[in-house]
């Protein structure tokens, strides 16, 4: 009977363990879901030199009045956008000024320069005034996508009235651009 008893034990063991190995040896699985949720972005991005910085012009002698000046902004914009998008420009108001001093900001003519940089879409100069001006329409989407731009006084508006004949001094006005989606 102690044989039998200890056969009987012995072979529920083999069984219990034999369960147990059968059972470590199954393939198991767990399986996750994952969303990627994306959201419309337009963004001009913090890197853009156009914000928060300075174009300067200087006047200090006769042929400066009689050329045009012009000065390059490289990396002006740098534009993120999900879908195709338009920039738009335009002046803070309708005059650069000094105290009551003023100069018509269509004096200005903003434009993409020749070297653009990586923004696509049909690029137009824009005679600044204080209304949205397309500077860049039908742009394709994308990331990071800069624009080159060139501010130009051409030498008509320079040796004219609206500048020629002005006290010294800075005059000054902003500059706003806009990033809007199609």
């Amino acid at each position: 009977m102690k044989n039998s008893l200890t056969i009987a034990a012995l072979t529920f063991g083999a069984i219990v363990l034999g369960t147990f190995t059968a059972q470590a040896q199954e393939k198991t699985t767990a399986t996750t879901t994952v969303n990627i949720t994306l959201n419309d972005v337009i963004s001009i991005d913090a890197g853009s030199i156009a914000g928060g910085g300075t174009i300067g012009f200087n006047y200090s002698s006769a042929a400066d009045y009689n050329s045009t000046k012009s000065v390059a902004q490289l990396s002006a914009l740098k534009v993120t956008s999900t879908k195709n998008f338009n920039v738009k420009v335009k002046a803070g108001g309708l005059n650069f000024a000094n105290g009551t001093n003023l100069i018509p900001v269509n004096v200005l003519t903003i434009k993409a320069a020749a070297d653009a940089g990586t923004m696509g879409g049909t690029k137009s100069p824009v005679v600044l005034s204080a209304e949205d001006q397309n500077l860049v329409t039908n742009a394709p989407l994308g990331s990071a996508l800069t624009l080159n731009l060139d501010y130009t006084i051409p030498a008509s508006e320079s040796s004219s009235s609206k500048i020629l004949g002005k006290p010294a001094g800075t005059y000054t006005q902003t500059v706003t651009y806009t990033a809007t989606a199609l």
